[in-house]
């Protein structure tokens, strides 16, 4: 199974970013699991309970407002429709999208077990597409070959975390 190498601890640089990112507080960070080439958070991973004990199952968190916006874009454009169609007539792309809900439920399984949440990933995994915003943030997070549906996503999309497209680019640095 694959599964994501630690990420970096949050700093209070990374939570300001992210609640500016949000345009309201970060709740649960316990890492920046993706960032910018700038250095901003990009993909905050978020305990499986939130501090006001509500169960909270997106663990990778897609927080970069241009990548959010694109992937709004795609849905508003039917592509999942189509990448939940490849899931059933490709058979080794299903078979790589139910990996990547295992490796997501591994992931943040490190963080805690909570029974309200147990074998939900996130993004419709691992039958469904559903949000191609927590599909992209998992496969940012962990990288190309992890979450196919994510890396389509991102592969479709005209945001790149190769290229800064911050409002601030280097404030978290």
């Amino acid at each position: 199974m694959v599964t994501t190498p630690p990420f970096e601890p949050v700093r209070p640089i990374d939570l300001e970013v992210v609640s500016a990112q949000l345009g309201r507080p970060a709740r649960g960070v316990v890492g920046v699991a993706a960032r910018c080439v700038c250095g901003n958070p990009t993909v905050v991973a978020t305990s499986p309970r939130l501090p006001d004990g509500t169960p909270f199952p997106t663990f990778y968190y897609l927080t970069h407002p241009e990548a959010a916006a694109e992937m709004s874009r795609l849905e508003a454009g039917q592509a999942m429709p189509e990448l939940a169609a490849r899931l059933t007539e490709d058979p080794e792309f299903g078979a790589q999208y139910r990996r990547a809900h295992e490796a997501y439920l591994e992931d943040r399984s490190r963080f805690g077990e909570v029974p309200e949440i147990a074998g939900i990933s996130a993004g419709g995994m691992p039958m469904r597409v559903k949000c191609l915003h927590a599909l992209a943030g998992h496969a940012l997070a962990a990288g190309p070959g992890v979450n196919p549906v994510g890396d389509a996503a991102l592969e479709r999309s005209a945001w790149s975390p190769d290229r800064c497209a911050c409002a601030d680019p280097g404030r978290a640095a």
